[in-house]
């Protein structure tokens, strides 16, 4: 029961932020892909990210910052409010990291299994998949499209 609280007091400060920020993004992304939909969040998004985002430069240390990153949207996402959806994590995850100038692209891909049709997003850093098994993202065909660039920048 209290080990969850205990992992929380071991962290370091900057943990302790991107947690809650993980939190409170997931909390606000859910709610404005119901209410506004995927096109309106990402751009909501992409508005507060720094204007020199076009122009990153990956930090030496980028390697841990995307480990902490992703393991912080991890438990923000096990620990928050609700069970939010893979595009959900991905979007907060890609915010995150772009907030950190660390390149990395939001990639939805889908697949059709007998009569049902399945769609998942995921971040890649590297051309590595970071919110996922290694594997997961090889059962579904990628669109060629960057979900990642501002609108009209897609090539």
């Amino acid at each position: 029961m209290w080990e969850p609280f205990r992992r929380y007091r071991a962290l370091d400060l900057e943990a302790r932020r991107l947690f809650w920020r993980a939190v409170t993004l997931l909390t606000f992304t859910h709610l404005s892909l119901r209410l506004r939909g995927f096109k309106k969040t990402k751009a909501e998004l992409q508005k507060r990210l720094p204007l020199n985002s076009s122009q990153r430069t990956v930090k030496q240390s980028s390697a841990e910052t995307v480990q902490k990153t992703c393991r912080m949207v991890r438990a923000g996402a096990h620990y928050g409010v609700g069970r939010p959806s893979c595009l959900e994590e991905s979007l907060v995850l890609w915010y995150l990291l772009q907030r950190q100038n660390i390149p990395a692209r939001l990639r939805i891909g889908v697949q059709k299994l007998t009569e049902k049709f399945e769609a998942h997003a995921w971040v890649e850093f590297e051309g590595a998949p970071l919110n996922q098994a290694e594997t997961v993202h090889q059962h579904y065909a990628a669109f060629e499209g960057e979900f990642s660039d501002a609108p009209g920048e897609q090539t």
